[in-house]
């Protein structure tokens, strides 16, 4: 057995990646799962080499469903965006900063921002002008301020901000649907597929979507932004709040979706069957125990969890 400061060899991580991106941009068959499950028990570091790699995850996905690190053609690299070359080569070049980066395990892109958090970590900071940022799973941020102003980006995840109103400094928010600005605002911001999700609970906060008029954002508002400037008011079946106080608080929301949530506070893989997906989840969960909330789901519901290892588990009817 491997010492707890061994770390996996460069092959191993290369394996883990190659899995990484099979069962990420595939639908692996049961010969592919069995030969997953063979690997991982091939080799006492290779458990530890997947948990690693597969923090990067959520980083994959936002990149197109059909991309293939080995069938990656130059047609198929010009028509990738700019964002997604980025999360590509953080992909390929994960292998290798691996090694050094054991202690960070999202990788390159988390190694360069000023604040960052791991697979099912929080984190609470608070500038230097008073304000109170928390940090959901998998995130990071760079912020700085001068003189003439406070600045934030959301360089990955999802970042609250109550900025302390007492400042006259403009807060400068930098999202990858265009910049939003606020003095006094308590908000919250959530990359997702579409684009952003957008709260505001307190103050005055102005939006500026790409190619689109400003957005004056009302307190109580929740609102997704898509890339091309469009915005929309939602209606969640989550308090999209709810993580700030360490829990996932539902209301009828589907299966799959929840499985979904609670995928990006667990490492590896979670899944949710077809036939199970549109059952109905009401409730709050301590997100300190994703296991008890996978416990009390085989409970409240007619649903069988199956730990397949750690970290492949799938829900299935029971």
């Amino acid at each position: 057995m491997p010492m707890p400061d061994d770390a996996p060899a460069q092959a191993q991580v290369d394996q883990a990646i190659d899995w990484l991106v099979k069962l990420r941009f595939d639908s692996p068959s049961s010969r592919t799962e069995q030969q997953f499950q063979h690997w991982l028990a091939s080799h006492p570091h290779n458990p530890l080499a997947w948990q690693r790699v597969s923090d990067l995850n959520d980083e994959l996905a936002g990149l197109p469903k059909d991309l293939s690190r080995r069938t990656l053609d130059s047609s198929q690299r010009q028509r990738i965006s700019r964002r997604d070359q980025l999360k590509l080569l953080t992909l390929l070049a994960v292998g290798g900063c691996l090694g050094w980066a054991a202690r960070e395990p999202l990788g390159l892109p988390q190694l360069l921002a000023d604040s960052s958090t791991a697979t099912g970590e929080r984190r609470q900071l608070q500038g230097s002008d008073g304000s109170r940022i928390q940090l959901n799973t998998a995130s990071a941020i760079e912020l700085r301020y001068s003189a003439e102003q406070r600045w934030l980006e959301l360089v990955r995840g999802e970042v609250s901000l109550d900025s302390n109103a007492d400042d006259n400094r403009p807060f400068l928010i930098d999202t990858r649907v265009g910049p939003l600005v606020t003095r006094d605002g308590q908000l919250l911001l959530r990359e997702n597929n579409q684009g952003l999700l957008l709260a505001v609970r307190r103050g005055e906060v102005t939006l500026f979507p790409a190619s689109a008029a400003p957005w004056q954002v009302l307190p109580g508002e929740t609102l997704q932004v898509w890339a091309n400037g469009s915005v929309q008011a939602v209606t969640l079946h989550s308090d999209p709040w709810g993580w700030t106080d360490g829990v996932l608080s539902v209301q009828q929301m589907p299966l799959g979706e929840f499985v979904t949530e609670l995928a990006r506070y667990r490492p590896g893989l979670l899944r949710c069957a077809p036939e199970v997906a549109n059952l109905k989840v009401s409730g709050t969960y301590q997100l300190a125990d994703t296991g008890q909330i996978l416990h009390l789901l085989s409970h409240s519901l007619p649903v069988r969890v199956d730990y397949r290892t750690r970290y492949w588990v799938s829900i299935g009817a029971a």
